[in-house]
């Protein structure tokens, strides 16, 4: 470590710590790829050894845990600014969604790729991502039926269908905004949120058939 990287671990104490080492992970992953990166270089990353950064977070596994809270804090506050917005509800929507697929978004998404991958692999990490999708689901879920008690959007929707169908949607904008290097975020927002539009008319039916059931 250099003499720099030690006076910054050992007289800095007004950092925030374990955001510094998520921050750290969080390029780590996107530069290298999860199997990749070891701990040691996410210390190297930070600028600490690795003996303190395991004071905050005891394996990659626990670093993908801290990343998946960061973003579940960061959804939760979207999202009750997103209920409380009334009236203005689908202008709010369309807001948060250009948010989240613009130009500097690039390597977040890239992140949820690594993440998506280490979850076919990694018991743990499929459990966070499933719990984090849950999380999302419930928040859609609450925004829409928030929004229809403003009249907002079609009082008649299924809340639980429209999350479904536009967490699906969202996947494949992040896969895109991920890796195809014509990705353009204005015009494909747009198209999503066209389709959006539609679901949140009442437009589009949800199937008749039950989850799981028997073909």
């Amino acid at each position: 470590m250099t003499e720099a990287a030690l006076r910054t671990e050992t007289h800095e104490p007004e950092i925030d710590r374990r955001t510094h080492i998520l921050d750290a992970a969080e390029r780590s992953f996107v530069r290298s790829g999860f199997h990749r990166t070891t701990v040691q270089d996410v210390a190297a990353e930070a600028g600490m050894s690795p003996g303190n950064l395991y004071r905050y977070f005891a394996s990659k596994d626990a670093l993908v845990a801290g990343l998946c809270e960061r973003d579940r804090g960061r959804m939760t506050s979207e999202f009750g600014a997103l209920q409380e917005s009334g009236a203005d509800f689908l202008s709010a929507f369309r807001e948060l969604g250009r948010r989240h697929f613009h130009d500097d978004m690039c390597g977040k998404a890239q992140l949820c790729l690594e993440i998506w991958a280490e979850a076919t692999r990694n018991p743990s990490v499929a459990t966070l991502q499933t719990d984090f999708a849950s999380g999302l689901h419930a928040h859609f879920v609450s925004a829409f039926d928030a929004a229809k008690e403003a009249g907002a959007i079609d009082q008649s929707i299924d809340s639980h269908f429209v999350a479904s169908i536009i967490s699906k949607l969202a996947d494949g904008l992040f896969v895109r905004r991920a890796v195809a290097t014509d990705f353009d975020p204005e015009r494909e927002v747009a198209e999503v949120f066209a389709v959006i539009g539609a679901l949140l008319k009442g437009a589009v039916e949800p199937p008749s058939v039950r989850p799981n059931a028997e073909a």
